[in-house]
């Protein structure tokens, strides 16, 4: 039952994200911020220039550096360089916790490797090649400190959002919720290894069991490991259903709300998703609008506006 959660949870996560990268795909052209510096204008950004300074931009190809979009998106990604600079409060609460995530996606990443190891007959020990040494010690540090990192972060984020008048205004019942959820899987967890798997031995071989599809073992994990592999196989399919998708989401932010500046050319595709949405109908029903539900945005536009 443990391993059918498991590719159950894999398939949803990875249902979730295709289906939601796809329905924004599928929205209306979005309205640009048009704020500079753009990470990817080659040799302007630094001073937050932009291709519109040279004349007959249109006739001359446009240059792009993907080194500098890296520049900005890896600090930002890794260090949340971001809220570190505009608020070191929420640093100190956000970075603990995002980080520790980080290093559970290693953990599981090595989890993998060992299982696959595993499954071709090698042992993972300290007594092992270099190979198997070298995953045994790595698993277990990066377990005990992504685990201890994330509870950190995801205790000292609740307590904020209870605490601080600012954050508890626009904090919904479902954010308390999925700290808590964080808080209750992440101590689990440790309370798991410190006690009945404090070499991920436990958790390694359930991994050889899934990369192996072998539903037919008699091995099972002990009590905790198996309660910290179901709330994580919960966790992993819950976390892209909700907000907490930005993981993957912040990539349209970034490049196609806050860093695109693509032209529009006649025949283009940005002319016709513009016309697209020049087509919508208009409800709005605001004096200096008067949307109707029946009038599309060029109707309005281009009739006459009641002056206040």
């Amino acid at each position: 039952m443990l391993l059918i959660l498991a590719y159950a949870a894999v398939a949803v996560f990875v249902a979730a994200v295709v289906w939601r990268c796809v329905k924004i795909v599928r929205l209306p052209i979005h309205l640009r911020w048009e704020l500079y510096p753009v990470a990817h204008e080659k040799g302007r950004a630094s001073y937050g220039g932009s291709y519109l300074e040279e004349s007959d931009w249109w006739t001359k190809p446009r240059e792009s550096s993907m080194l500098g979009e890296l520049r900005v998106m890896i600090p930002e990604i890794i260090l949340l360089a971001g809220v570190r600079e505009h608020n070191r409060q929420q640093w100190l609460r956000s970075f603990p916790f995002h980080f520790g995530l980080y290093l559970l996606g290693a953990l599981v990443v090595l989890l993998v490797l060992g299982g696959v190891a595993g499954a071709a007959g090698m042992t993972i020990s300290p007594v092992g090649g270099v190979l198997a040494r070298t995953v045994y010690h790595l698993t277990y540090l990066v377990g005990y400190v992504g685990f201890g990192l994330g509870l950190v972060g995801s205790v000292a984020l609740l307590v904020r959002r209870i605490f601080n008048a600012d954050y508890r205004e626009y904090t919904k019942h479902v954010d308390f919720f999925n700290l808590a959820f964080f808080i209750v899987t992440l101590a689990v967890a440790l309370l798991a290894h410190a006690t009945v798997d404090p070499t991920f031995s436990g958790l390694r071989g359930f991994f050889t069991q899934l990369v192996t599809f072998n539903l037919s073992s008699l091995e099972a994990p002990s009590g905790l490991v198996a309660l910290e592999i179901v709330l994580g196989c919960l966790l992993v399919a819950y976390i892209p259903l909700t907000h907490m998708s930005h993981f993957f989401t912040k990539y349209f932010m970034w490049h196609d709300i806050r860093w695109s500046d693509e032209p529009s050319f006649k025949g283009s595709h940005i002319e016709r998703k513009v016309s697209e949405a020049l087509a919508y109908p208009v409800s709005w029903s605001a004096p200096h609008i008067r949307g109707d539900g029946k009038k599309n945005w060029v109707d309005v536009a281009t009739s006459g506006v009641e002056e206040n």
